[in-house]
Parts: structure tokens; sequence; C-alpha cells
């Protein structure tokens, strides 16, 4: 069973991320075991505009992270995300980087976690650039497709028992999303699995064998369909589930938004930043929220969630 690995930019061919990679691996030596693109640049952005959306797998040594507090936080709650830039001739390179450790990466990927965080973003199509050795790669494909099987298993019994294949991925996209404080659009799901369909087609079959009959695949008029045999309890559980998770979801985005502000470069503006970006509206932090973020932060983000600014 092999995972669909989608195109995208890769070392050879693209200097950014090589320079990324190159500052990286000097940041953390031996200790890197691999890094993961995904996001916007996958899927054919400029990655000389805007910022490189990473992940980072180390060894977890204190040279991930120096300072103690932080270290804790990326144990009880990954991942710690932080900010890059790197000269490239007369341009920059920027990323942001989330940080954990492979083992940490696997078991949030895996049906062991009942927080949507991992599986549901590492079912989309992601690509790793770099790994220490063909092993770790081999793992991290394995924890992709883990990923998208833990998410079509739990989102079926949401999903109406038959459709297009992409409107699968579309509704389980969408409930994935709902889990968490979002900027952006509430297409967002419906561009993704349309953009992706080829890749979502080739994980979907490269995950049958796991799924047995829960799910089966036919054409009908030319598109691709799926048929799913969910049990009528695990239907009936499915909305109350999915409730459970909005809840935790959202609960630790807050959390995992403050932690940001300690790890991050101009993390509340960045956070302004991207809320205008994605929303349309116009985002401002207040000084007194600048003075003491932990504080005052809460009510900003009462405002905005008013505001509709995320959702």
């Amino acid at each position: 069973m092999t995972y669909p690995a989608p195109p995208g930019p890769t070392l050879d061919d693209t200097p950014a991320l090589g320079a990324l990679q190159g500052a990286l691996a000097a940041r953390f030596g031996a200790g890197l075991q691999a890094v993961i693109l995904y996001g916007s640049c996958l899927r054919g952005g400029d990655l000389l505009d805007g910022l490189v959306d990473l992940y980072v797998l180390v060894d977890p040594t204190p040279r991930a992270e120096p300072r103690a507090a932080l270290r804790l936080a990326g144990r009880v709650l990954p991942p710690n995300v932080y900010y890059l830039e790197v000269p490239l001739g007369r341009d920059t390179v920027r990323c942001k980087y989330a940080v954990l450790s492979l083992a940490q990466f696997e078991r949030g990927t895996g049906p062991g976690r009942f927080e949507s965080y991992f599986w549901g973003r590492f079912a989309q199509p992601v690509r790793v650039i770099w790994a220490d050795t063909p092993e770790t790669e081999a793992r991290l494909h394995a924890a992709f497709l883990r990923a998208g099987e833990t998410l079509v298993r739990r989102a079926l019994p949401a999903l109406p028992p038959e459709g297009s294949l992409e409107a699968l991925w579309q509704g389980a996209l969408a409930l994935s999303y709902a889990t968490e404080l979002r900027a952006e659009r509430k297409g967002r799901a419906a561009e993704l699995a349309g953009h992706g369909r080829d890749f979502y087609a080739a994980m979907t079959r490269a995950l049958l064998p796991r799924l047995g009959d829960r799910l089966t695949l036919h054409e009908r008029d030319g598109a691709l369909c799926y048929s799913a045999r969910i049990p009528a309890t695990a239907r009936r559980a499915a909305p109350l589930i999915w409730g459970l998770r909005r809840v935790q979801g959202k609960t630790l985005s807050m959390a995992r938004l403050i932690k940001g502000l300690f790890t991050f470069e101009g993390g509340l503006d960045y956070l302004a930043w991207k809320l205008s970006r994605h929303s349309g509206q116009v985002v401002e932090i207040p000084d007194k929220v600048r003075r003491r973020p932990l504080i005052h932060i809460w009510g900003l983000f009462w405002q905005l969630y008013r505001r509709g600014v995320f959702h």
C-alpha cells in the first residue's frame, strides 16, 4: 500500500526550499529527522510570497527548544510553532514551521487521538521534502495513510451513505475544519477537495483494503462515487461525537494560539495579518494586548469571533 505523494516543489528544483532546509539543519543538527511541506505553497503558490508552511520533525532534545517551559508545552500540546526567514539572493524566503517529534506525529495521525488536529491535516496532500533516512520517510508515508484512514472512518458516520467521492472528502474535511478556530471562508473544504481530486481518488483506493466493506467505490455517469455501510448506532452517535470534537478542538486552538505568542517571532502581527488576509476584514492589535497579551487577548478573540473574523 503506497502513499500517493502529490506533485509539488522539491529540494532539487526549488532553491527556496533548499535554503530553508539548510537553515533548519543548522539549527537542529543531527536532531533533524524530516521536513514536510503542506499548505498553499504545495498547491502551486509562490514560495517567496507570504509564508511557507512546514512541519519539522526532530529528535526530542533540548536543542529543539532550549526553554524548559516551552519544551513542556510542546510535549503536552504539540506542536510548537516558530518563524524563520532566510536570504536568497536579493529575495528573502519566509516560513512558519511546527516542531514535534516523529513519535508525537505518529500518535497524532492515528486512531488513538480523539482530536482531529493531526489526522485531519495530514489526510490532505503533503510532501516530505527531506528525511534523514529512507526508514523515516517510510514511517511518515505510513502515518499519512493512517491519517487518511482515521479521517474517513470517523467522517463516514456523519456523511450521506452514498455520493460522489469529491463530496465525501469535502464533507470529511469540512468536519475537521469545523473543529478549529479558522479564518478561512467556509467554502475552503470544497476548494481543497476539488483541487486535490486526483490525490483523494488515489488515497481512497489505497485505503480500500483497510476499510473493508465499510466503503466501496464505483463509477456513475463518468464520476467516481462511493457507497458506505455504517451501523445505525454509529450514525446516531456521530453528531454528538463531532460536537465534542468541535468544543475540544476550538479550545485547544485557542491554547495553541496563546502558546504561539511565545514561540513565534512577531506572533501578534502575524495573527493580525493572517486573520485580515483570510477574512477580508481589517484586524488591528490594541496596545493593551501587546503590553499584556495573556490578560487582554481573550477579549480581543471574543470581539473578533463576534465580528465573524474566525469561526
